[in-house]
């Protein structure tokens, strides 16, 4: 199948974003922006979970439950992802790395599934990682089934509202060319979120 012409800058700024992130997760070398490699080392375990201030949300072992203004632990499995039914707390609690990251891949995993899968998986049934590796793992994995759904679609499916019957927004009222548009933002912006809780974490207890 060709790809939509206009789908293709899309596509193009979702590779650079996935490609950037990734690389400020695992190194060795990132791009910089300038078209050089900044050198960068992988994320830890201990910098995946680290809150930087008190009450943050996280993912956690289920067995220890939510963190403070939590109701409950999204997802499957022995981990969860702090959240809380609508309205959310106010102010928005700080997120780690982990959140984000795991907020991302299930949104890139489910998307998918509702665009050229089964168009049935649910966040309870979700996997969370409570490890770095496996969650950057995790994330390349829906990043690239996400790609694979993006090109599967034509001219029609881009204009046809609904086309992604993802439960957890607004897609099954949004033409699917709004949709791509939308997880581009979302991966630009935690993308940028994870790369600031990066240097922050480097930069702690200095001065």
């Amino acid at each position: 199948m060709t790809t939509p012409p206009r789908l293709l800058p899309l596509l193009a700024q979702f590779d650079f974003a996935r490609e950037r992130l990734v690389g400020r997760l695992s190194g060795p070398v990132m791009d910089s922006g300038d078209g050089t490699g900044t050198r960068v080392e992988a994320v830890t375990d201990d910098e995946y979970l680290w809150e930087p201030v008190p009450g943050c949300w996280s993912v956690r072992r289920r067995a220890d439950g939510p963190g403070q203004r939590a109701s409950f632990l999204a997802g499957g499995g022995m981990w969860g992802r702090d959240a809380a039914p609508y309205p959310h707390p106010w102010p928005p609690p700080v997120t780690t790395i982990a959140w984000r990251l795991s907020h991302l891949t299930e949104m890139l995993a489910l998307r998918a599934d509702h665009t050229s899968g089964s168009r049935s998986a649910t966040r309870d049934g979700h996997p969370v990682n409570g490890d770095a590796a496996g969650a950057v793992a995790a994330f390349e994995a829906a990043a690239d089934a996400w790609r694979r759904a993006l090109l599967s679609v034509d001219d029609t499916a881009l204009d046809t509202v609904g086309h992604c019957t993802y439960p957890y927004g607004s897609d099954v009222e949004e033409p699917f060319l709004d949709i791509v548009w939308w997880v581009n933002q979302e991966l630009l912006h935690h993308g940028a979120e994870i790369a600031l809780l990066r240097d922050l974490h480097r930069a702690r207890g200095r001065g």
